[in-house]
């Protein structure tokens, strides 16, 4: 089947911490890189200019004001994260018969992905009333849309020089041999300062690499709590990182033994990344991301020393019950390997989109 190349309008709202951005930023790069025409409409762009200061051909980003002017929609309409899209916008697809509308979902786990993913939305009030958006679920499994994942990925980490990169960070702060290095992307989880006390004593020195925004406001905090400094102390050596692009965070997940991650596109990168990870899930009021984050654990085959970790960091367990192991078990990596190798045998989200568009044109 031969592949055409169509433009796609693709709608976002930041609500917090950029990771919805982060998500709709690579899908558009990737379309666009494989010959795609894409438009971004963003209410906050603010965060490209150091996501992605140096933008990506074939992307166009506009602001979400101005799509209340737009008379004519691309052949594709991605909505993402629930944004609901302008009444212009809707009038417009309501005109193009052709367009197809895709209401991209968060990722999860859980089994309802699977059962949800790809079945039809009537629109029943509107200017779109009677059209149909589609359900994208990306997924961790077969019959999901599947991760995000560039189709050079894999040449760029066989290129990539964790030594050097890591020999360029450190050019301005000591080191000490057989550090152990982490990085640190978090919000502000009830185990951070167990974690850092803990990190302090352990027989092997550790580089803890903290990212800006609220993991280093937190870290701070926490070192304060603690009476140290905010660089760390004992066997801890603390570096604070400023704003990455989205090739940089890559690069730190790749260098790194272990990464702590938060929120959806950082996991998938971790995931990516082939190295173990701590995931920080978004909070949510009723406690609904528990159910989340143990479909999770399941989904991966977790091993359990490291679930546990993850259900003090998520505040399912009290923080006393932190029990950090000296060195990361064997079985830690193992699993950041083997998610990577299964994930990596399934089809990509960008490329499941294309495909699914096509299929939906030749009916």
């Amino acid at each position: 089947m031969k592949q055409t190349n169509w433009t796609w309008d693709i709608f976002c709202r930041v609500i917090d911490n950029h990771g919805d951005l982060g998500v709709c930023w690579r899908l558009c790069a990737e379309l666009a890189a494989r010959g795609h025409c894409v438009r971004l409409w963003i209410d906050d762009g603010s965060a490209l200019t150091w996501m992605a200061p140096s933008g990506a051909t074939g992307v166009e980003v506009l602001t979400w004001e101005s799509a209340s002017q737009i008379t004519e929609v691309g052949d594709v309409v991605v909505e993402a994260f629930g944004c609901f899209l302008p009444e212009a916008v809707e009038r417009a697809i309501a005109q193009q018969p052709h367009t197809d509308w895709i209401n991209l979902e968060y990722l999860s786990a859980e089994d309802y992905v699977t059962r949800s993913h790809g079945l039809p939305s009537p629109v029943m009030q509107g200017p779109a009333r009677g059209c149909t958006k589609w359900f994208f679920y990306p997924g961790f499994t077969p019959g999901t849309g599947g991760l995000l994942r560039e189709t050079n990925l894999t040449a760029r980490q066989l290129q990539f020089d964790a030594a050097s990169w890591r020999s360029a960070l450190n050019g301005h702060c000591a080191t000490q041999a057989q550090e152990r290095w982490i990085s640190l992307f978090c919000y502000e989880p009830q185990g951070l300062a167990e974690l850092l006390l803990t990190l302090s004593r352990s027989p092997q020195p550790t580089r803890l690499c903290v990212t800006a925004g609220r993991a280093q406001s937190a870290t701070t905090q926490a070192c304060q709590a603690l009476g140290w400094s905010a660089f760390g102390a004992d066997r801890l050596h603390i570096t604070h990182l400023p704003y990455l692009s989205q090739t940089e965070f890559d690069h730190l997940l790749w260098a790194c033994d272990l990464n702590f991650v938060r929120g959806e596109d950082s996991l998938v990168r971790s995931l990516w990344a082939g190295k173990p990870s701590v995931w920080h899930i978004y909070p949510q009021h009723d406690l609904a991301h528990h159910d989340k984050l143990r479909a999770f654990f399941n989904t991966t085959h977790m091993p359990n020393s490291l679930r546990r970790v993850h259900e003090v960091w998520n505040g399912i367990s009290p923080a006393s019950m932190l029990d950090w192991p000296d060195t990361e078990p064997t079985d830690w990596a193992v699993w950041g390997q083997t998610c990577r190798n299964e994930l990596t045998a399934q089809p990509d989200l960008c490329t499941q989109l294309v495909n699914w568009v096509m299929q939906r044109r030749v009916r």
